[in-house]
């Protein structure tokens, strides 16, 4: 190869790319590529420059010193580049370009995939790569470019656009409240079969009750402990036990608002309020870079009209 610094961006980049991503793998999908070729750029590169600049393990990998100084000196050359590229394709009119978007489970199958159709009619050079898990996963280091989530607190670290507010509510069938009675206060649901959220340790809930703040007096709180025959990991899940009668469950409201408006859920205690299960809002959230590239701001617009009404409001 000829010592020339031009015919080496290519593989300084996959080096950066590498650095934050934490593997070949997934280095090689972000760009595009087989893993054998982002193997080889590397190689190339440490031949160039003769040093070893990444370790292989089979279970990791990791950047040399001499690899780290290299990432250090270039990433914000390289974000630099992005930016103006971005820029410049959103010059040019058409926007297009890959998304990848994660989304939680329930709020992604119900309402963030029904409104992509629309999206792709008004934009069809964007391709989207949709991620439906409710495992919380760090949106730079999987490479994800948008991730919907709910939340009260958005991380700092990134750029945060709030879709909707959202409640929790406590729900269960017509026919459990016929067999078992309905609680009159968060108390009694000690004494309740409770479908929970899978997280570790016993399971309490907080209540707050609800109604004007009275100066200088805080909110009644109150927290009981509950156990019941299911504990699962997705809001559908324990949607679908509370539809067939098996206890009562703290839902969000975008999972369980259409079994709610169809009259096969009711919501119980409504002068309580939960605290601290699920957040209170649905927010897009971009990893932080000083502009947003345009199909990413066009998915955030669209969803935010999609679900400005929230979901209690929405139609079947």
């Amino acid at each position: 190869m000829e010592n020339r610094n031009d015919l080496l961006w290519s593989q300084l980049h996959a080096l950066t790319v590498i650095a934050q991503l934490g593997s070949f793998t997934k280095a090689a999908q972000r760009l595009g590529m087989s893993k054998a070729a982002i193997s080889q750029r590397i190689s190339e590169l440490e031949r160039a420059i003769g040093q070893t600049l990444v370790q292989r393990t089979t279970r990791s990998v990791r950047l040399t010193d001499a690899g780290q100084r290299l990432v250090d000196d270039s990433s914000d050359s390289f974000a630099q580049i992005a930016r103006s590229l971005a820029q410049a394709r959103d010059a040019a009119g058409q926007p297009r370009g890959l998304l990848r978007v994660t989304a939680p489970v329930a709020l992604g199958r119900q309402h963030v995939a029904p409104q992509l159709e629309g999206f792709f009619r008004q934009y069809p050079e964007v391709r989207i790569e949709l991620d439906l898990s409710d495992r919380i996963m760090p949106l730079a280091q999987e490479g994800f470019d948008l991730a919907i989530r709910h939340t009260s607190t958005p991380p700092e670290s990134h750029v945060a656009f709030k879709l909707c507010g959202s409640r929790t509510l406590l729900l269960a069938s017509n026919a459990y409240v016929k067999r078992c009675g309905l609680p009159q206060h968060p108390s009694e649901l000690a004494e309740h079969a409770c479908l929970t959220y899978l997280r570790p340790g016993p399971v309490s809930w907080l209540f707050e009750r609800q109604g004007p703040v009275i100066e200088g007096l805080d909110a009644e709180r109150h927290r009981v402990s509950v156990s019941g025959p299911l504990r699962a990991g997705n809001s559908e899940v324990l949607r679908d036990a509370a539809l067939a009668g098996l206890g009562l469950a703290l839902l969000p409201d975008f999972s369980a608002a259409a079994a709610q408006r169809a009259g096969r859920l009711r919501e119980l205690l409504p002068d309580w309020r939960p605290v601290g299960v699920f957040g209170d809002s649905i927010y897009a959230i971009h990893p932080w870079s000083s502009t947003t590239p345009r199909p990413v701001r066009l998915l955030v617009e669209h969803l935010r009209e999609a679900l400005r009404a929230g979901f209690e409001a929405q139609s079947t």
